[in-house]
């Protein structure tokens, strides 16, 4: 690809700013093993492949971890090799405990602060951008945290409250139902079914 304005080839890369939930809410970098650089974890696109699927897979590959996504937090644009280089990121956040093994290229992985995380970042453009999106990112992490706690106290304040007949009435009521559908007529009363149930930075 080829940017109209300079007459540069164009670089697409996708990343993720990606949360570690804990005591308080930790950023993923990685540490390259080339050339020993701290980086955000990122990479470029496939042939045919979607930013926001590539960013996954660059995180899943350079962290280990399966990651839910969240918002679009912007994109840093700088030079590479004589090219352009435009990578678009996106808050994540680590799901359960790792999935796979870090790929060759990858060293090392840390969970810092978002101060250290910047601090301990190599290169000055990631430094500005963490820095400018960190924050904003860092701050919906906090929120989804609380409301995913909120969410667990309601619902252990619910199972507290309802008697224990009532919910053995309500299954006997179910089996009953079940007992009466038209699968129990034909195949001698088993009627119960069960079903299994996803900017640019100088």
């Amino acid at each position: 690809m080829i940017d109209s304005a300079t007459g540069r080839a164009l670089i697409l890369a996708a990343g993720g700013i990606v949360f570690r939930d804990g005591a308080k809410p930790r950023i993923a970098v990685v540490r390259l093993r080339r050339d020993k650089a701290w980086v955000l974890p990122k990479g470029k696109l496939c042939r045919g492949e979607r930013a926001l699927e590539a960013a996954k897979r660059e995180v899943l590959e350079e962290t280990g971890y399966q990651v839910s996504v969240h918002e679009f937090l912007g994109a840093m644009t700088y030079g590479f090799n004589g090219k352009i280089k435009i990578v678009q990121f996106w808050h994540m956040r680590a799901v359960g405990e790792p999935a796979g093994k870090l790929m060759s290229d990858v060293k090392a992985v840390k969970w810092l602060s978002l101060k250290q995380a910047i601090e301990t970042l190599t290169r000055a453009h990631e430094k500005v951008f963490l820095a400018n999106v960190g924050p904003v990112a860092l701050k919906a992490a906090k929120q989804l945290k609380r409301q995913k706690s909120k969410k667990a106290a309601n619902g252990a304040r619910r199972a507290a409250k309802a008697p224990p007949a009532a919910a053995a009435s309500r299954e006997i009521d179910e089996r009953r139902d079940a007992s009466h559908t038209p699968f129990a007529a034909a195949f001698g009363g088993l009627g119960h079914l069960s079903h299994a149930t996803t900017r640019r930075m100088a």
